[in-house]
């Protein structure tokens, strides 16, 4: 979501004339545009944020060019004017809901003035006509903006707000708009994707699919993708639609964070272990080929060897392709923070280690089953480790990398399978 809403930005620079500068320094304009999903991004804001503070500094001191310093986001949501108190270089701070106010940030820029607004002000969120990177041949379509979950460890409600679907009529558009600017993949995206709905016609995610995958064959996308579904609100019907329709990738993220139930029932996840288990085989059911991805989080607060004994279990039975894991850190804000029974950083990064191991040896068995297959691949651009080869992705969201030329680079192929190096494919055939 956030790449999506920063190439938004960027479109909106674009049609203002602004060009990309070489680097910060030489800049007129930086936007961090921030996430506050972890509190390790938020460092990492902060350390930028001090970064080009300095730059301001000597800037104002030489009395040379005026860099103009924005802060968007989550983060920025999240934390508002303080920002501008702790570092007084800061120009502005723009919230989720505020980026309609981004193009008179620019005019100020241009007058070399200041935008005279309120960025403590919220504004009606909108959506962006377009989202689209330029040279990409991938694309992310955001479909709905904000989440009604409340997840006890998650702050992302609080600063992206309750659930916004967007105008079906607006995605078709941007999905015909990528396809004739050459992507041939999207990935329709929402902080909870499947809970989708627009009340003016009552449509939900399953025929919001439907509707996305006809548009998809006018315009010339190929393959769909969808992040992130929550397993509390897929449907039979989406399972469904998935199946009908070869247009959607045989891969699903699906994040179960956890294998208890005592566990799952302190994050108000909205499901139960069996309800996982039960949905995953009604997918694969379906869909036998499809390759699973998930989120798993440990070391929540209460959390016993028990409890992580049958997240280890839940994940032998489920062997997912590959796993976000990260162990739990309390953010302020969230029903979590004031949880009893925290678990040791010792504890936490022992278990975390465990259930890395375990997800370490699936990836490896799964991939390893999968040399000497022949796949369809949409190959992205050339490999950052050896300029001879060409980067690819299959449907089932894994990498390979084939020697070809360049001009194919945003095209679909045939490769066989012959080896694995890490996580990466080799593949010696490429045919079109």
């Amino acid at each position: 979501m956030n790449s999506a809403e920063s190439a938004a930005l960027v479109l909106v620079c674009k049609e203002r004339g602004w060009n990309e500068a070489a680097d910060g320094e030489s800049a007129d304009l930086v936007l961090l545009n921030t996430c506050s999903v972890r509190i390790t991004a938020e460092r990492r804001v902060l350390s930028r944020i001090a970064h080009y503070a300095g730059i301001k500094k000597k800037q104002n001191k030489r009395k040379t060019r005026r860099l103009t310093l924005v802060v968007a986001g989550c983060m920025a949501q999240r934390l508002g004017e303080t920002l501008k108190q702790k570092y007084p270089q800061v120009d502005y701070v723009m919230g989720t809901s505020a980026r309609s106010l981004f193009p008179l940030i620019l005019e100020a820029a241009e007058k070399d003035t200041k935008a005279d607004f309120d960025t403590n002000e919220k504004p009606v969120f909108a959506f962006s006509n377009s989202h689209l990177e330029e040279g990409q041949f991938r694309s992310f379509i955001p479909i709905m903006h904000g989440c009604n979950n409340f997840c006890s460890y998650c702050i992302v409600p609080y600063v992206r707000g309750g659930e916004v679907s967007r105008d079906p009529e607006n995605i078709a558009r941007e999905i015909r708009l990528v396809g004739e600017r050459g992507v041939r993949e999207i990935t329709l995206l929402g902080q909870n994707v499947n809970s989708y709905r627009w009340e003016q016609t009552g449509m939900d995610f399953s025929r919001l699919l439907k509707f996305a995958a006809a548009e998809a064959e006018k315009s010339g996308v190929k393959w769909i993708r969808f992040l992130s579904a929550n397993p509390k609100d897929f449907s039979p019907a989406t399972v469904e639609v998935m199946a009908e329709n070869r247009v959607f990738c045989r891969h699903l993220h699906l994040p179960v964070q956890h294998g208890s139930n005592n566990v799952l029932k302190a994050m108000n996840r909205g499901y139960t272990r069996e309800r996982f288990l039960e949905l995953v085989r009604e997918i694969r059911a379906a869909m036998p080929e499809i390759s699973l991805s998930t989120d798993i989080l440990v070391g929540f607060p209460g959390e016993t060897e028990d409890d992580l004994r049958q997240t280890l279990e839940l994940m032998e039975e489920m062997k997912f392709l590959y796993a976000y894991m990260y162990h739990f850190n309390p953010r302020e804000g969230t029903k979590a923070f004031d949880l009893p029974d925290r678990i040791g950083e010792e504890v936490k990064k022992e278990r975390l280690s465990r259930v890395m191991t375990l997800q370490e040896k699936h990836t490896a068995q799964l991939l390893k089953a999968r040399i000497g297959s022949t796949e369809t691949v949409l190959i992205e651009g050339i490999s950052r480790k050896n300029a001879d080869e060409l980067i690819t992705r299959t449907e089932k969201d894994e990498m390979a990398a084939v020697a070809g030329p360049k001009s194919m680079i945003g095209s679909f192929a045939r490769i066989t399978i012959s080896s694995l190096r890490g996580k990466t494919f080799r593949a010696k055939e490429l045919l079109l």
